[in-house]
């Protein structure tokens, strides 16, 4: 056996060992004697750590502080700044007495609404110095979401910048934040904004402290002893009603796991420069920006720009060759912006980029002709893997820190260790291989897997209900005859755009409130760029033109959700297609929509629906 498949026996023979022993590369206050406890359901409940402690301090009384730990790289302000980790201690360590001086203590939450600069990364590892937990709100959110964010969390302090940039453009976030704080229906006692020079906000009212000053005041907090179980963050994630999702995280199984994915899995050794190409508003920049690297020693590169157009398609790879990056992540959508831009790979480095070990790939399915094009144009294994919010690290994936090379182009490779994956039908029964069914993971899930939705239980627990024992992923797929796992898509109707999340029933929410609107459904389309773009099919009363109502409701989406919804298709219709039960049928709108083969189902009520949408969509050119 190769060190992969003795490594997935290991796991999952004795789990609770294979998991101890990974938890002696953390350093804790209390080390853990006890792996997984069923009765608390929670991984190493009689540890003590702190998570700050172990992605920073632990780095400087190791002999690494004065290793580069942080390289920031803005192509849209022209600036790039290095901390070392001695550096990061200081900053972090001040930044967390400023929170502290807020009347912020151990349990208290802090939304931070920040754009992608150093800042951002010191608040977050700050809260988690003195036993804060953080909800990081993705900057581009409209206020409705921002609100809705603070109301389920209950923050004690919100975290704020004057802007954040959108490629060549500034976006103001001092009217968002205020609009949103109007919007809640819970009062946070405090804010405090870092003024950037881009773009300075009027505070002279009061309505939020100035960063700056506040800093230079506070003194270094100390990191606090935390239990395992307590929780570091709250990250929220899109609900299929609407209501967003608070993933909890832990701080104990969070750390193992991270710390344990970095060698394993993407075969980083301390020293080496990573790069993950997301932001801190999503699960990757929190697990594979903020935490995962510094926990392994490693040097993370945090970029605030785009992968084409911050200047040019060429930004990556000179970020990859500046820094010397040995392994890069990013999603599928950024490589295929940059292929539209560059076809011909004249943007590549002559350099063939040395350092460079391998791309992975996630936050959407990575089509095989990306992924050949990468491979071709950088010479290099291009890995696509899969995972969660709710799972916090990789599922499925190739394990190159174990040896396993082995790839298939379409799947996401093979379950981690850890990770047990089952093919269910819906009486939750295994399939056979090659056969289309539901995703699950037998439970307990491994270290690092979220262990609570914010203030809600019963959804959480709704999530092991379906098939007992096992954690039902909302995905559907299939393991091929060679062992490759591949995921098809989502079950439900969260859709992915460009890597990012959505809720097309909230969709479907906003557009219901329009004056005109009598119906709707929106569907995910398959897009080349984006993975998948939302589609919108609105039924009118009557009252609007119809391009007039179609302009009305991508700008309410737009108001209500936030540009990264933007919902760009919109097709005025006369009826939706429904069975005779009044259920609409997305499948077939779907279909229409990707121009496939449309089968009227036995069950349709209306079938003269389906010819209608067809002439619209094909006299709209798709």
């Amino acid at each position: 056996m190769n060190d992969y498949e003795k490594t997935i026996v290991a796991s999952s023979a004795d789990p609770d060992r294979f998991w101890l022993e990974a938890s002696s590369e953390i350093d804790w206050i209390k080390a853990p004697g006890i792996g997984w406890d069923e009765s608390s359901k929670s991984w190493f409940p009689d540890g003590q750590l702190n998570s700050c402690y172990n992605a920073v301090d632990r780095h400087v009384a190791n002999g690494r502080a004065d290793q580069i730990a942080v390289i920031y790289e803005s192509p849209v302000t022209g600036q790039r700044q290095t901390f070392t980790y001695r550096e990061l201690q200081a900053e972090v360590a001040r930044t967390a007495g400023m929170i502290a001086a807020q009347g912020v203590g151990k349990g208290d939450r802090v939304i931070i609404y920040m754009p992608m600069i150093p800042q951002t990364m010191f608040a977050m590892l700050a809260c988690a110095r003195i036993g804060a937990i953080h909800s990081v709100v993705f900057g581009g959110f409209a206020p409705p979401e921002l609100a809705k964010r603070i109301d389920d969390a209950e923050p004690r302090l919100l975290l704020t910048a004057s802007c954040g940039i959108e490629g060549k453009k500034d976006i103001p976030y001092q009217p968002l934040v205020v609009e949103s704080l109007a919007l809640a229906k819970h009062r946070v006692p405090a804010v405090l904004l870092f003024q950037r020079e881009t773009l300075r906000a009027d505070i002279s009212n009061g309505w939020a402290q100035d960063w700056s000053n506040q800093l230079a005041k506070a003194g270094p907090a100390d990191c606090v002893p935390l239990k395992s179980s307590d929780p570091l963050y709250i990250l929220y994630t899109s609900g299929t009603t609407g209501t967003p999702k608070g993933v909890v995280r832990d701080n104990g199984g969070h750390a193992v796991a991270l710390n344990w994915s970095m060698k394993n899995i993407y075969g980083l050794m301390p020293g080496e420069c990573f790069w993950a190409a997301s932001d801190v508003g999503w699960v990757v920049g929190h697990s594979y920006i903020v935490y995962g690297p510094l926990f392994a020693g490693a040097t993370v590169v945090l970029y605030e720009g785009k992968p084409v157009g911050t200047p040019d398609a060429g930004e990556f790879w000179r970020t990859i060759e500046r820094n010397q990056v040995a392994v890069f992540f990013t999603a599928p959508t950024a490589i295929r912006a940059i292929r539209k831009e560059d076809e011909n790979g004249e943007y590549y480095p002559v350099s063939g980029l040395p350092s460079l070990r391998a791309i992975f790939l996630a936050g959407e399915r990575a089509d095989p002709d990306t992924v050949k094009w990468l491979e071709q144009q950088s010479g290099r294994p291009v890995i696509d893997h899969w995972w969660q919010t709710e799972l916090g690290w990789p599922a499925l994936a190739t394990c190159m820190g174990l040896g396993d090379d082995r790839r298939k182009a379409g799947s996401a490779g093979f379950p981690v260790p850890g990770y047990q994956f089952h093919v269910l039908d819906d009486n939750g029964e295994s399939v056979s291989d090659e056969k289309v069914g539901n995703i699950s993971i037998k439970c307990p899930l491994p270290p690092g897997c979220y262990q609570s939705l914010w203030g809600n239980e019963q959804d959480y627990r709704k999530a092991f209900a379906t098939y007992p024992g096992y954690y039902e992923t909302g995905d559907a797929g299939f393991r091929d005859a060679d062992g490759f796992m591949h995921v098809m898509g989502r079950t439900d109707d969260i859709i992915n755009v460009a890597g990012h999340r959505l809720s097309t029933g909230q969709m479907e929410g906003a557009l219901a409130e329009i004056d005109g609107v009598s119906e709707c459904a929106v569907i995910g389309a398959d897009d080349p760029l984006k993975g998948m773009i939302p589609v919108a099919f609105v039924v009118t009363s009557g009252q609007q033109g119809e391009r007039e109502l179609a302009e009305a409701c991508i700008a309410h989406i737009r108001t209500e959700i936030g540009a990264v919804a933007s919902v760009k298709t919109i097709h005025v219709v006369a009826a939706l297609p429904k069975t005779r039960s009044g259920k609409i049928l997305r499948s077939t709108l779907r279909a229409i929509a990707n121009d496939q083969a449309v089968t009227a189902p036995n069950t349709i009520e209306n079938p003269e629906a389906i010819e209608a949408i067809l002439s619209k969509v094909r006299s709209a050119g798709g």
